[in-house]
């Protein structure tokens, strides 16, 4: 390929928008442009790379028996409807959708569950058609509130999802590995540094779920683990050995105590010397929102600990959950915020606590009177006993939940997502097939996600440097080029043809830049745009020389034309 037949157009300035390096980079180097917030087209360098990283998921895939098809993006909303998820969905304002002109809903699919059931549950009929894995690359479509970050958050992005359909729990379970072994050589194949976490199923749903993450600082996601068991969890999902609390001894006698302007726990701290955040109780009031209600309910937590969100909601198998508003504590506790807490609580109000505080004595806690607290509270004695729950933040330092060990933080991207369903979308979508007994039986399914076009995003955020791109050589656009520095230089041009055409023979992935540009600006360019080989065919060109460049490190040598094609195949390790 000659880029001179190729759209490029470089940009000398970072874009006002980018906060991370990929963005930064790709729009700079001319990959991406933006059409709108959250919307960007590939120019055809940047797909040269997505469609490489297709193909790499796509022989993966198949190689574990994976069929592709393509699913429609248009979803009618009763499908979502059967399968529960269209309340949330909407709710959550992350899907977008619309009405065809006969006044019938619709969306645009941010994901395909219900469409695979519907379209399986056609064709398979029986046991013995079973398994069946299914799996497309597609736009999907999902209405952020803040898009950002170039390709990592975007309103439309490519995505690889797949779907496995089993007879039995044992039989997923084979799948869901399958699934896994060919995820792990997939991002081993494309270059990047990745781990493989535990992780929240959140709207998909199921029973377990791990996430498969890019290491990198500009990572939205954070990450616990353990190098000594392997351990490793998102933060969301994250368990851990919490020391214990200081022992709160024998019951004691409840005290009331005016606290006047005293909300916080470190203000408690301060007006109570000798009493540890460890040894309180914050009561934090939260606005949950499920299918048919919503409540507002009082959630307990050691005073030096946080609440996992993502857990309460799990917990109480809700849609959302929000901190309430100031209105919504007064009027559940006839105080102002600060003052909650479980003595005096309404018994409307429903009560839970982290089981950090299962067991704990003598805790000083709020009383839902404005200007007091109580110290010396007891669950169970001096107010209703609450329903324990495992709803912590762990946190970097706490111990591993399998070796005992200090938990490292670090941050992530994810780039892969597998889950398994088990009978959650089958069940409610009425998916069923005759087993050996005849009898019509939920399939098992399971899911698999990988972001295609956030993956070689993630990649530039782990491969660059002050001057650009380093592309890995299994996903860049292309593996080599060979540039002239001279256009009217008939030996450069003449030495450069003969270059790329044994480059080609040779079945190197090679370019030929032949545009008329100073040699100066075709530096810039290809430092810029991170080839990982790069030839240059300049001044020396008469007497057969050429300058060799290895992008990562920026490795520059002189050497023989007649040298090039062995030292090219060396470092693509062929």
């Amino acid at each position: 390929m000659r880029l001179s037949q190729i759209l490029i157009s470089t940009l000398r300035d970072d874009p006002a928008d980018a906060e991370i390096p990929s963005h930064r980079l790709l729009a700079r180097a001319g990959f991406i442009v933006k059409i709108a917030a959250g919307v960007y087209t590939f120019a055809p360098l940047m797909w040269r790379v997505v469609k490489k990283f297709a193909e790499i998921v796509r022989q993966e895939l198949d190689r574990e028996g994976a069929n592709e098809v393509m699913l429609p993006i248009i979803q009618p909303k009763e499908l979502w409807v059967a399968s529960g998820r269209w309340d949330r969905y909407v709710t959550d304002g992350i899907m977008f959708t619309l009405k065809d002109r006969k006044g019938s809903e619709m969306c645009l699919g941010p994901t395909h569950e219900e469409v695979m059931t519907t379209f399986v549950n056609a064709q398979v009929n029986s046991y013995k058609q079973l398994p069946v894995n299914c799996y497309q690359i597609q736009d999907k479509f999902r209405d952020e509130i803040r898009p950002r970050f170039g390709l990592m958050r975007g309103r439309e992005f490519i995505m690889m999802d797949a779907y496995s359909f089993d007879c039995d729990v044992p039989a997923l379970d084979v799948a869901y590995q399958k699934m896994r072994n060919a995820y792990c050589r997939i991002f081993e194949r494309c270059g990047v540094a990745y781990t493989v976490v535990q992780a929240d199923s959140g709207a998909i749903g199921g029973a377990g779920s791990e996430e498969f993450m890019v290491i990198a600082d500009s990572g939205e996601d954070s990450i616990l683990f353990c190098r000594e068991s392997g351990y490793a969890a998102n933060v969301e999902k994250a368990v851990s050995k919490l020391p214990a609390a200081p022992a709160g001894g024998e019951p004691k006698a409840l005290e009331k105590h005016s606290t006047p302007d005293v909300r916080t726990v470190a203000q408690l701290e301060a007006f109570f010397p000798g009493w540890e955040a460890s040894r309180m109780a914050k009561t934090v009031l939260y606005h949950v929102t499920w299918k048919a209600k919503t409540k507002v309910v009082a959630v307990m937590m050691r005073g030096d600990l946080e609440i996992n969100e993502v857990k309460l909601a799990n917990s109480l198998d809700a849609m959302t959950v929000r901190m309430a508003t100031d209105d919504e504590i007064k009027a559940a506790t006839g105080a102002e915020t600060g003052f909650a807490g479980p003595v005096g609580l309404r018994d409307d109000v429903p009560l839970l606590a982290d089981e950090s505080l299962q067991g704990s004595t003598n805790l000083l806690t709020g009383c839902n009177e404005g200007g007091f607290h109580c110290l010396n509270v007891n669950l169970g004695r001096d107010c209703r006993m609450p329903s324990f729950k495992e709803l912590r933040m762990a946190r970097k330092g706490e111990g591993c939940p399998v070796s005992g060990k200090p938990l490292e933080q670090a941050r992530g991207i994810e780039v892969g997502h597998i889950f398994k369903l088990g009978i959650k979308y089958s069940k409610a979508m009425g998916a069923t097939f005759m087993d050996q007994a005849g009898k019509p039986v939920p399939f098992v399914m399971g899911c698999y996600g990988i972001g295609v076009s956030r993956t070689p995003a993630a990649a530039v955020e782990q491969s660059f440097d002050d001057k650009g791109i380093v592309w890995p050589a299994s996903i860049a656009p292309f593996e080599c080029v060979v540039a002239v520095l001279d256009n009217k230089r008939d030996e450069q041009n003449v030495l450069a043809e003969k270059l790329y055409a044994e480059l080609r023979a040779a079945g190197v992935d090679v370019c030929l830049d032949d545009r008329p540009m100073s040699p100066g600006a075709k530096f810039k360019d290809h430092e810029l745009m991170g080839m990982p080989v790069q030839v240059f065919v300049g001044r020396k060109a008469p007497e057969g020389g050429v300058e060799f460049l290895v992008r990562k490190g920026m490795q520059k040598s002189e050497c023989a034309a007649s040298e090039v094609k062995a030292k090219v195949l060396a470092v693509l390790g062929r």
